[in-house]
């Protein structure tokens, strides 16, 4: 297997290549955060997986933050990333066997021993052109950084895979106390606004109402990582709630062909 480290592919592009810039980005998002009213009951959800999506800061960046606020106040030993693959098709699941990955604030640990086990488990193999210039999942890395530190880290990366094939993944996942979960991905591609709106409305009702059937509609580019996440919700009896919803309108102000973004948050209700 590979060591070293798993190399930032789109740090310059997606998001600055500067800590410092990225600190500033963040720094903006939270001052627009701190500004919104929500409820304290909301606040103090302690949330076991999130869903975010996985586009240029500028674009998208908001919306994954806002998820990260609340996944910041759990105590997780480890965050897996699960995302798929733009750029090379490939079966199953990959995950990056490197020792750490690296982020403009810093390298971030892999978990390679628990990751060794999983794989074992699950039969997840390496294949280095999923992970090269994959941005899913790298996206999310400086803001695990940010609000983590020394928090350890595992990457997968799907290809084709089926939503009960990587559901299993995710139950085994959570059903581990000590790891937390990131779901990668983006809404609907290049429609009008109008249209866009339509079709990531169902994708929210699916993540909303924990109804898979709603994604028969949805048109997103990691639907079979939500789509998983949602069957996994139900095995384990997690609740579910939609903490943003934009588009890249509100950055390009171009209504005429645009890319919708969700965060969500699966948690265990309190009094189910």
């Amino acid at each position: 297997m590979p060591q070293g480290i798993r190399k930032a592919a789109v740090a310059g592009s997606f998001y600055p290549e500067r800590c410092r810039e990225v600190k500033r980005y963040i720094r903006g998002f939270n001052a627009a955060f701190d500004r919104l009213s929500i409820k304290k009951e909301i606040l103090d959800i302690r949330p076991r997986t999130v869903i975010v999506p996985h586009a240029g800061y500028i674009y998208s960046g908001f919306t994954a933050n806002f998820a990260y606020r609340f996944l910041k106040h759990t105590k997780p030993k480890r965050i897996i990333v699960i995302g798929p693959s733009h750029h090379y098709y490939f079966k199953g699941v990959s995950a990056s066997y490197f020792e750490n990955y690296e982020t403009p604030c810093g390298d971030i640990k892999i978990d390679t021993p628990y990751l060794f086990a999983l794989a074992k488990k699950f039969n997840i193999g390496f294949d280095p052109r999923a992970h090269e210039k994959e941005h899913s999942t790298e996206v999310q890395m400086p803001f695990i950084k940010h609000y983590f530190h020394q928090i350890k880290v595992i990457e997968l990366i799907y290809g084709d895979v089926s939503p009960k094939e990587l559901t299993m993944i995710i139950t085994a996942l959570l059903n581990n106390p000590d790891n937390a979960v990131v779901i990668s991905s983006d809404l609907s591609h290049f429609y009008p606004l109008k249209k866009a709106k339509m079709l990531d409305r169902h994708c929210l009702r699916a993540v909303a109402k924990l109804d898979p059937n709603e994604l028969k509609q949805c048109e997103a580019c990691g639907i079979t990582g939500i789509t998983a996440m949602i069957l996994a919700a139900k095995k384990l009896g997690l609740s579910s709630k939609l903490l943003d919803y934009s588009t890249s309108a509100n950055t390009t102000h171009d209504e005429s062909s645009v890319v919708g973004y969700m965060s969500a948050m699966f948690y265990k209700p309190i009094n189910p």
